[in-house]
Order: structure tokens, then sequence, then C-alpha cells
């Protein structure tokens, strides 16, 4: 009678929290696939400096407002935390999205998905080295198989035209938003032990605008000179892919293993490519070496 009369009370909240956390996941998942297709779209008119810098702008004011809204408690950060949260604002939300922007112009809105989601095989080879957690063989082979992928990727450089040498410029570009964006999640993750996450994303993206504070001048240029509707897309960008999609995130990360809530990223390339293509008329110009880095990361996932 006991187990019978406490079960009711017990299992709504658990059903609720992870109701509440699939949200979270699925938001998160279906931004950032947009993005993909945003950039693509408003860097026709925005550079890749400035465009990160508006975005960014856009989304530590829509954070910061919040953060004053959900009147929580601030939590003051300790010396290791600022440093934590100043490497994933710097990496993540500044590097990341510079790099990123440059990449697009350079190469389509689905191949750039599939390459940047070789992040979450670099957070698990990054805690091999940093976290002592070692290197798994199924870890070793995805890397290997995802390595062959970006070879694969890389092959139109053989012909040694224009349009090669532009996607090689844009594959190392995707791969350092790949490796800062690893950088971002390893620096995220242990402060939301102790801090909110809303207030962690506010501050991560702050120091990332600061970061592209050089851009603001051309970002002010660009703007006067673009049409509505790419400024229209770059205030999309801010508010739904940065400002409520990494809150989003930064709410699940605090209730899940980043392992596996990296994993859910899996679906960000298909959506891309998909939108890119209904949106964009666009076919993913690396496609079987992008779906080879796909496979990768999925066995690197093996246990």
């Amino acid at each position: 009678m006991t187990a019978t009369a406490t079960t009711p009370a017990t299992n709504p909240p658990l059903a609720n929290h992870r109701l509440r956390t699939l949200g979270a996941v699925s938001f998160t998942v279906l931004a950032w696939a947009s993005a993909f297709i945003g950039i693509r779209w408003v860097g026709e008119h925005y550079t890749a400096g400035p465009l990160a810098f508006g975005r960014l702008l856009i989304g530590t004011l829509a954070l910061g407002a919040g953060v004053l809204a959900s009147r929580r408690t601030w939590v003051r950060p300790n010396r290791t935390e600022w440093l934590l949260i100043t490497l994933c604002g710097v990496a993540w939300f500044g590097i990341y999205n510079i790099a990123l922007n440059a990449a697009e112009r350079r190469v389509d809105a689905g191949t750039a998905a599939m390459l940047v989601n070789l992040g979450p095989i670099l957070i698990a080879l990054f805690a091999g080295f940093l976290l002592r957690e070692g290197f798994p063989r199924w870890l070793l082979i995805g890397a290997a198989v995802a390595f062959t992928g970006v070879v694969l990727i890389g092959i139109p450089s053989a012909r040694n035209s224009d349009a090669g040498d532009g996607m090689v410029l844009g594959v190392v570009l995707l791969l350092v938003a790949a490796v800062t964006y690893a950088i971002g999640v390893l620096a995220q993750k242990p402060t939301l032990r102790r801090l909110p996450a809303l207030q962690v994303t506010w501050l991560a993206c702050t120091i990332g605008t600061l970061t592209c504070l050089p851009f603001a001048p051309g970002f002010v240029r660009e703007l006067a000179d673009s049409p509505a509707g790419p400024t229209a897309g770059l205030v999309y960008l801010g508010l739904v892919p940065t400002a409520l999609a990494f809150g989003t995130w930064g709410y699940a990360l605090a209730r899940m293993d980043a392992g596996r809530l990296g994993i859910t990223t899996y679906v960000v390339p298909p959506l891309a490519v998909l939108g890119g293509w209904v949106l964009l008329g666009e076919t993913p110009a690396a496609l079987v070496g992008g779906a080879v880095c796909l496979v990768g990361v999925a066995l690197s996932r093996r246990r």
C-alpha cells in the first residue's frame, strides 16, 4: 500500500522533468539546424565578423532581459568558474561564430553542419587527455573514420580550382569551429554544477560579444547598407539560435551528461541538409565525406 500511495506523488514530477529536458533538447536541435541555413542566407549581406558581433549583441541583450525577468538570486562565480566562463565565451561564442560565418561563405549549409558535428568526438578526445577518461577502442576507430570523411571533403582541392581552394579554406574554418565548440562545452559543463544555466549562458555570450567588439564599426556600416530581410534574419539568429537555444542547451546540459547530450546533435546535419535543399536550393557538395564524418562520430559513441 505504501508503494502504491507514493508512486503517483513521485512519478509526475519525474515525468515533467524529463519532458522539460526533452523539450529543451528538441528546441535546441531545431534552432541550431536553422542557424546553418540562416547564416548562409544572411552572410550574403553581412561579412563574418560583423555578423558574429550583431548576432551576439542581440543574444546578449535578450539573455540579459531573461536574467532580469527570472528574478533568480545571482550566484557569484569563483575564480575558476570565471576562467571557465571566459574560455567558453571566447572560444564557443566568439571564435566559433566568426569561423563558422567565414566558412559558410565558401561551404554550403549541409556540409558545414556535418563538419561542425565533429564536436562530440573532439569532446571525447579532449576528455581523454584533460580528464584522463582514457581512449576506448571505439573512440579511436570513430576518430579514424571521421578523419577519413574530412579528407574526402577536402578532395576538391586536388583540382587546384578556385572552388576547390575555397572549399579547403572552408573545411579548415569548420574544423576550427568544431574545436572551439568542443572547448566551450568542456568549459561550460563544470560551471553548471553550482551556477544557474541562464546566468552562465548570458555571461559567456557577453564575453563573446566583447571578443567580437573590433567588428562593431563594420557591423554599423553593413547594417546601414543591408536590406530589411537579411537584417531580420540576423535578428532571428541573435534571438532564437543564440539567446533561446543556448539557454535551453544550458538547461539540458545541467541535467544531462555532456556525452549523452552531444549525441542529440547528430540530428542537426540532416535537418540542415533538408532545410538548405528546400529553402536555398543547395545540394551538399561533400555529401559522401560528410556522411562518413557522421558515421565516425556515431562509432565513437559505441560502448
